[in-house]
């Protein structure tokens, strides 16, 4: 778990860095939690915890480190299951209440259009990245449309400039 997910994704940036202080618009986008001290999150499964919270303090250092050299690093975090092959060896997770992979697709686009110097440093939802394009209404996301609760109370107080990527080129 750690070789894979803290110690994979440190070399895959290592390597990389070289490569993106040549871009135009470089960026870092890792799919890990922002950071939440809760118990509750290293009750059950604190390998997996310490290696994912290990990826977002990896991107912070990163952000802040090549700031000034236009680097982003950011963390994109699907908050509930994405409807995959790898979701069916979770018994207990039900796939028509989960979000289609779409929704980290179109929440990377999002992120990897923006200029890197305006946009890093930043851990956050699938959902919140797409509420601060304007995009609540995620239901199109739903394995099963209305059977999944991708809505919150945040999403419904926002002002929506847009349903769709329209303004975003897809």
């Amino acid at each position: 778990m750690m070789d894979v997910n803290l110690r994979g994704t440190f070399l895959c940036s290592q390597a990389c860095l070289p490569h993106l202080l040549k871009a135009e618009n470089p960026h870092i986008l890792t799919l890990s939690p922002p950071l939440d001290m809760r118990a509750k999150w290293f009750a059950e499964k604190l390998p997996y915890t310490i290696s994912k919270y290990g990826m977002s303090a990896r991107d912070a250092r990163i952000a802040e480190e090549f700031r000034d050299r236009g680097v982003a690093a950011n963390c994109l975090w699907p908050r509930s299951g994405i409807a995959t092959d790898a979701l069916k060896m979770i018994p207990q997770m039900k796939s028509e209440r989960c979000r289609v992979p779409e929704i980290v697709a179109d929440a990377a686009y999002l992120i990897l259009g923006r200029p890197s110097r305006e946009c890093t440093a930043s851990s956050s939802s699938t959902r919140m990245f797409l509420a601060e394009a304007g995009i609540t209404d995620l239901d199109r996301y739903a394995v099963v449309p209305g059977n999944c609760r991708l809505r919150s109370r945040f999403l419904h107080r926002r002002s929506a400039k847009t349903d769709s990527l329209a303004g975003f080129g897809g």
